[in-house]
């Protein structure tokens, strides 16, 4: 059935799949599974390249004994909003901190990040984070200093004066321009390399070719990250100026 777990048999097909180059809409449109689970099945267990049925298989059988029927009905308990589905919705969540994960960012700050982006407000406090997790506080406060040092989120106070971590639309923007400095600053450091190993010497020229490369890729990290901001800030406020003209009409 589409809805329930793996079977060893899928996982090798999954494999299979993975060894033939094919897309994971296509693994799962051939195992009539959702994307997300194939996704998910996927990034937890190693990544496309490193996947292994027999492992996966026997690593989710550890981590459902460890996890246990009462887990799965606590995530069940609370009605959630808009009608959504409570698993469908646990799921995403682990979906997306997988694919954050494989990006090069540490599993609980990949956590906190895929929770943030999961809530319709955009922001959550420490104790709402321990909350939802299942994670001491020094854990959220180190992830959250990791994803402030990116400029993956920030911090504001709300009505009654608590500190709370919030995403928004602005926050991929900042961390591009934040990345794009990061990359000028190796460039530069590359340049002054090869002053010091002389001019003309392969090392030399290899740090001056490492400087090149990081200049162009950080110029149009920022060139793009600005036009987005651009383009996607128009469009938000065209809609939004649309929004009370239609409103009035029906």
């Amino acid at each position: 059935m589409p809805g329930g777990r793996l079977t060893q048999q899928e996982r090798q097909q999954i494999a299979a799949g993975l060894a033939d180059g094919l897309a994971y809409a296509e693994i799962a449109r051939r195992l009539d599974r959702p994307t997300s689970t194939i996704t998910r099945e996927v990034m937890r267990n190693g990544g496309p390249t490193a996947y292994r049925a027999d492992l996966a298989h026997h690593a989710t059988q550890r981590r459902t004994r460890r996890r246990g029927p009462a887990s799965t009905r606590g995530a069940q308990s609370a009605p959630l909003p808009h009608g959504r589905d409570a698993e469908a919705v646990r799921e995403f969540e682990e979906v997306l901190t997988t694919v954050f994960i494989a990006s090069g960012m540490p599993r609980m700050t990949a956590r906190v990040l895929a929770c943030l982006y999961t809530t319709d407000s955009g922001s959550l406090t420490a104790a709402e984070l321990v909350r939802h997790l299942q994670v001491s506080p020094a854990s959220v406060s180190k992830a959250i200093t990791f994803l402030e040092e990116q400029d993956l989120v920030r911090r504001e106070r709300d009505e009654r004066r608590r500190e709370r971590y919030v995403v928004d639309d602005d926050v991929w923007y900042q961390s591009m321009i934040a990345s794009a400095r990061s990359l000028a600053q190796v460039a530069e450091t590359a340049r002054q390399g090869v002053g010091i190993l002389g001019p003309g010497t392969p090392a030399a020229a290899r740090l001056e070719g490492a400087a090149r490369f990081l200049d162009f890729v950080g110029e149009n990290t920022v060139r793009a990250a600005e036009q987005a901001r651009e383009v996607l800030h128009t469009r938000a406020a065209t809609n939004a100026e649309a929004s009370p003209s239609s409103a009035g009409g029906q």
